[in-house]
């Protein structure tokens, strides 16, 4: 059951009349609640944002000829506590928007919504592999095999032949070890693997490990299905696609999540990228009382385009290049190499570039160009440059006097000085 305010002219002038109505939420009732709405002369529709069960309501008032449908975040019409229920939550939501006072949200088109579903769903199968990865790792831990210690993924096809051997029944270390490829057949490695694969490998985790080799490869045929269909879907979007992967650290499965998530155009939705990057919730937040600044976190919208921005950052900061740069400067400023936290921020800061970069340049229609490493040190005037080794010699030396004197070279003086 759900409450419906209906606000309108009272009898006398300037005062309003608010009737509250209740349905029920099965489809065909959502639609003869839209027909109704529109025999009463309702233009404009106003409904909070509840995830799954907003689309029903907003699909059935959708299929009728109202003048404007709107979302809007629940945040923006929060009643005050001990104050609130269904009915009056309906009448201050109609009130608040005949006002002007609440703003609708972005709400996905049919092709983009189906793009969104499958990449959000590969997502979560992708995080289910993982943990299914990790479950076979401690499996494996329990029996004292070591593997994850030696090779750097328990899931290459060397690692993978060992774990076969084992539950096929070997228990020799030197023979499992022999299944070695490429560089774990260094003679290092060899000896390592052959005391890491000697443990108390037993029938049980021998079945358990059986169960989880299945479960990872069921998960890999479903996310290598979802890659086609993401790719079918988004095939509508090629130029806006190609445009992205043109940003360092955007591949397929980034600008995939980008068309699912934000759009082809998101500059027809959204006015800057200032107010992309808040809706993302990848720009700090304020928290400023008494003209004192408090620690602004992000928020916490943004729950799967976030992380792909993320991943995209520290796959862009591995190239050298303006972003590199970039980074690299915000973590000295944030605290140095050895500050987790400093690193923390920093590639939340180039996220946030990311995110900057990918909406010109569908704002454009052009393809990143890269401004190179010394993009920072190019920007910097030689007065800022002297002055900032100033300063560093002046923390190396307290109190010193430090007097600069400037010689032309040696092409440049006149013959005979």
């Amino acid at each position: 059951m759900f409450k419906v305010a209906i606000r309108s002219p009272g009898e006398k002038p300037w005062t309003r009349k608010t009737e509250i109505l209740e349905f029920r939420t099965f489809y065909g009732v959502l639609q003869e609640m839209a027909r109704e709405l529109r025999r009463r002369g309702v233009t404009h529709v106003v409904m909070e944002a509840s995830g799954v069960y907003t689309e029903p309501v907003y699909h059935a008032l959708c299929e009728l000829d109202f003048t404007q449908v709107v979302v809007i975040n629940p945040a923006h019409a929060k009643a005050l506590r001990g104050h609130k229920t269904d009915a009056t939550d309906c009448a201050r939501l109609a009130e608040l928007f005949e006002c002007g006072l609440l703003h609708g949200s972005f709400v996905p088109s049919a092709e983009q919504k189906e793009v969104r579903d499958l990449t959000r769903y590969r997502i979560k199968t992708v995080q289910a592999r993982t943990s299914e990865i990790q479950r076979l790792g401690k499996a494996l831990e329990s029996a004292g095999i070591k593997l994850g210690s030696v090779a750097s993924e328990i899931t290459g096809k060397g690692a993978t032949a060992m774990i076969e051997a084992l539950i096929d029944g070997e228990r020799r270390g030197a023979v499992l070890a022999d299944l070695a490829i490429g560089r774990m057949r260094s003679a290092g490695k060899l000896a390592d693997l052959s005391m890491a694969l000697a443990g108390r490998f037993t029938g049980h985790h021998a079945l358990l490990c059986r169960l989880h080799r299945d479960r990872i490869a069921v998960l890999d045929a479903a996310v290598d299905g979802l890659d086609g269909r993401i790719a079918g879907k988004a095939a509508r979007w090629q130029r806006e696609a190609d445009l992205l992967k043109s940003v360092p650290g955007f591949g397929d499965v980034v600008a995939q999540a980008w068309l699912g998530e934000i759009g082809p155009a998101p500059h027809r939705w959204f006015a800057s990228h200032e107010k992309l990057a808040c809706w993302v919730s990848l720009c700090p937040g304020n928290n400023i009382s008494a003209k004192k600044r408090k620690h602004g976190r992000t928020g916490d919208a943004g729950t799967y385009i976030k992380p792909m921005l993320v991943q995209a950052a520290w796959s862009a900061i591995r190239v050298r290049g303006r972003l590199q740069a970039r980074y690299n400067r915000l973590v000295r400023r944030f605290g140095g190499d050895k500050n987790p936290g400093a690193k923390k921020k920093a590639i939340t800061a180039i996220a946030h570039t990311l995110l900057k970069i990918a909406y010109q340049v569908l704002k454009s229609g052009t393809p990143y160009q890269e401004p190179g490493a010394d993009f920072y040190t190019r920007r910097e005037s030689p007065a800022q440059k002297q002055a900032y080794l100033e300063r560093q010699l002046q923390k190396l030396h307290p109190g010193c006097t430090i007097t600069i004197t400037i010689s032309p070279p040696e092409a440049a003086l006149p013959p005979g000085a």
